[in-house]
């Protein structure tokens, strides 16, 4: 299945360099062995030598990573999350994102390169970048730090995910 480049994408193919340059940026892959690539007009087309399961599980992962590079240079990937908890609340001073979640000191995350974060409100954070890969883990892990628990529902959680309560110890 060819892989469409919008107007303002280009790619460039070297031996198995994929290079793909858009507004937001560039992104670069290199392909595995049984992999070819190669851009016709307006889209590139990724094949295989062989169609043994391994070559073709590779030749499925190579086109999902390109495909994702080239929305990503146009348009970029954001995930939101969203801070539950009195007293809980975020911000960001440099490359480094401060948390406080009720523990006995703030929480700090070095954020990587090509990765972007914002706060708005204190508790409503978005994280913003090219690559795909590298927003959802800085996500993830900040995330990790306080995931949201059942009981009270505090914690950090992603915008659209939804924490099924339980019910607390009944007295009898």
């Amino acid at each position: 299945m060819p892989i469409p480049l919008p107007p303002k994408v280009k790619a460039a193919i070297e031996g198995k360099k994929v290079r793909v340059e858009g507004p937001k940026g560039h992104l670069d892959y290199e392909l595995p062995p049984p992999i070819e690539a190669r851009v016709e007009g307006d889209r590139i087309l990724v094949a295989r030598q062989s169609d043994e399961p391994k070559v073709r599980a590779l030749h499925g992962l190579s086109r999902s990573l390109i495909f994702n590079m080239v929305k990503g240079v146009s348009e970029g990937y954001v995930k939101r999350l969203e801070i539950h908890g009195v007293g809980y609340r975020a911000s960001v001073q440099g490359r480094t994102v401060t948390m406080l979640l009720g523990f006995s000191r703030p929480v700090e995350y070095q954020l990587p390169e090509g990765v972007n974060v914002h706060v708005e409100g204190n508790t409503k954070i978005i994280v913003e970048g090219i690559d795909k890969q590298a927003v959802g883990q800085v996500a993830a892990d900040l995330r990790s730090f306080y995931p949201p628990e059942p009981y009270k529902g505090k914690g950090v959680r992603y915008a659209d995910e939804q924490v099924i309560r339980k019910e607390g110890k009944s007295v009898q």
